[in-house]
């Protein structure tokens, strides 16, 4: 594969010609922009990323950064050649739920750097070095792994941040974004028995995380990820308003795993493209290694209980997430919609920013038409 030769800061070669059918799927994209108000917060005062998901007071308020959105873009690269593109490339914007394949990377780095041994250890073992956490005291939590937080199966039980879990039970996504009972309280079942897409236990990932690094993550994903491939220094990661952890004496900002209360990642087209190409390289960038290759294929693995999910990404297992594309297909996703498209078989890495959700699969179809055979 290979990897555009962008220089390591500033803008990218584009082409000075878009094919016409790539031209007419960037268009479709920018004609099927979502509705979300710019601000992202509604005309009654309620924020779009808590009223997105039927969130009821008192969780119905952003406990983080919240910044007004930008427009339409997208960047579509086929063999390390810039194919198409439109909108502002460069302008960091909120990211939504892409920040939970962020994390999904990190732990590929701390498994490589020998900070998690395994993904089957508990991660009780970490917490319990830390006397201000007791997030898995309970026996219930004590059986979580890393690997259960990482697929979203761990049925992890308390409040996190002023939040409790039960926040997001039954909350639907992927295929079905039926949030009708969401908030609903269950019964939880055994750690990796059961798959839903819960943020509170995403931020207590990222808290797990931010133990084993000893260090802040974003400080973490600049030095062993970004830097590397070439990333703007105007990318940020936010935690909510309190939430801070004392380690090694100081209290440091624990990250979001997406906007849903505020905070989150703020990145821009571009750099959320070099991350898709690290990944369809399969860890390297321009040669070099970036992320252990062995377990980023770890990271895409199905699921058992969910086949549409890896480590916090997003996979096309039987084309069940979208039709249209190849199974091959992995993908980061945030609300509003945000998609960081890989398909290492096409050497296809594809960003859209804003793109309703509805017409998602249709915009894909549209891209995989036009692309030069």
């Amino acid at each position: 594969m290979n990897t555009p030769a962008f220089p390591p800061r500033g803008r990218w070669p584009l082409p000075s010609a878009t094919p016409a059918g790539l031209e007419a799927a960037a268009r479709f994209a920018q004609e099927h922009e979502c509705d979300w108000p710019r601000s992202l917060f509604l005309e009654d005062g309620r924020y779009i990323g808590t009223a997105y998901v039927n969130d009821q007071p008192p969780y119905d308020q952003p406990r983080g950064l919240v910044r007004a959105r930008g427009g339409s873009s997208g960047l579509i690269i086929r063999g390390g050649e810039v194919l198409a593109h439109w909108g502002d490339l460069e302008r960091p914007d909120t990211s939504f739920s892409m920040a939970k394949s962020y994390l999904g990377l990190l732990s590929v780095v701390a498994l490589g750097q020998g900070l998690i041994g395994s993904v089957d250890d508990p991660v009780a073992a970490t917490a319990d070095r830390f006397p201000a956490d007791d997030g898995f005291a309970s026996a219930h939590n004590r059986a979580i792994t890393w690997r259960h937080l990482l697929q979203q199966t761990s049925e992890w039980q308390g409040t996190l941040w002023g939040i409790p879990d039960r926040v997001d039970h039954h909350r639907q996504a992927g295929p079905s974004h039926d949030n009708s009972a969401k908030g609903t309280e269950r019964a939880l079942q055994a750690p990796g028995t059961r798959w839903e897409y819960n943020d509170v236990r995403v931020n207590r990932l990222a808290l797990s995380l931010l133990q084993v690094f000893r260090r802040p993550l974003p400080d973490v994903m600049r030095e062993t990820i970004l830097d590397p491939i070439g990333a703007s220094p105007r990318w940020e990661w936010h935690g909510y308003d309190d939430a801070d952890f004392p380690i090694d004496g100081q209290p440091l900002r624990s990250v979001t795993g997406g906007g849903h209360w505020g905070g989150g990642i703020f990145a821009s087209t571009a750099d959320h493209a070099r991350v898709g190409l690290l990944v369809q390289a399969g860890g390297t960038w321009a040669g070099q290694p970036v992320l252990d290759p062995a377990r980023l294929r770890d990271m895409l693995t199905p699921c058992p209980v969910q086949p549409l999910y890896g480590y916090l990404w997003w996979l096309n297992t039987d084309r069940g997430l979208y039709p249209s594309a190849p199974a091959s297909s992995v993908f980061a996703l945030g609300g509003g919609q945000h998609m960081i498209w890989v398909d290492p078989a096409l050497e296809l890495t594809v960003v859209v920013r804003w793109l309703a959700r509805e017409h998602c699969d249709a915009f894909i179809a549209r891209v995989l038409d036009a692309l030069p055979a």
